[in-house]
């Protein structure tokens, strides 16, 4: 009686995010100080940017970056934010709608997840693949935080909190509201596909390892694809 349970709070979840008050948009200067602060840590790793670089990235005083991110762990947190809203609507809005705010994100993983469950999953699955094969910034993000999480736990609980966790919960809130896929498990399995996904990425692009162990995009998402929907294709 668990697991069923487990997918009405998961498709629950998947309906009701829309309903969530939008956050302020920042301000140009955050934006700039945002921008600048990202640069300085793919460029320098968290324990090397200083504040000072970060305002001289961002084209701003010291105090200026002080008085919109009080330390560099709040600064670090609200960058990773910032690129997990871009990339969330990379993968989840193909309309190209710029309005990151929680209900414009939930109406556009609802559009991006219309069709039939094969059609809508190798969708995403496609746009996650093309938005990391084709993002430098991404790749290098993904090697940073790889290299910085064991002397900082919390910077990597930070991306897991903002990243991992939304796109989680939105694929699983979609598997549990498709009954027809007879999947006993909604969390577990979004799991397994973004798990998939992500290690996929990591060996070809963040490991540079396309050419020792090349494989085709296509097989990859056709053959995750079919064992996700199996299920509904027997019955």
């Amino acid at each position: 009686m668990d697991k069923p349970q487990q997918s009405d709070n998961a498709a629950h979840r998947y309906r009701v995010s829309g309903r969530a008050a939008k956050r302020p948009q920042p301000s140009a200067k955050a934006e700039a100080i945002l921008a600048g602060a990202m640069q300085e840590f793919l460029a320098h790793g968290y324990s090397a940017t200083s504040m000072d670089r970060v305002a001289k990235a961002a084209g701003v005083s010291k105090a200026t970056v002080y008085s919109y991110f009080e330390n560099k762990e709040k600064l670090f947190s609200a960058s990773i934010e910032r690129l997990a809203k871009e990339k969330y609507a990379t993968v989840f809005n193909p309309t190209g709608d710029n309005d990151f705010g929680v209900s414009a994100q939930s109406n556009a993983t609802h559009r991006s997840l219309q069709g039939e469950p094969p059609v809508a999953l190798r969708r995403i699955i496609n746009n996650f693949l093309e938005m990391a094969a084709g993002d430098p910034q991404l790749q290098d993000f993904m090697r940073s935080m790889m290299g910085e999480s064991g002397r900082f736990p919390i910077l990597a609980q930070v991306y897991i909190r903002h990243i991992a966790k939304p796109v989680l919960e939105t694929i699983a809130g979609y598997l549990a509201s498709h009954p027809n896929l007879q999947i006993a498990d909604p969390e577990a399995t979004a799991r397994i596909i973004l798990g998939t996904v992500v290690y996929f990425i990591i060996l070809q692009e963040v490991m540079h390892g396309k050419e020792i162990l090349p494989m085709e995009r296509d097989r990859l998402v056709n053959s995750l694809v079919d064992l996700i929907t199996v299920q509904s294709k027997i019955s």
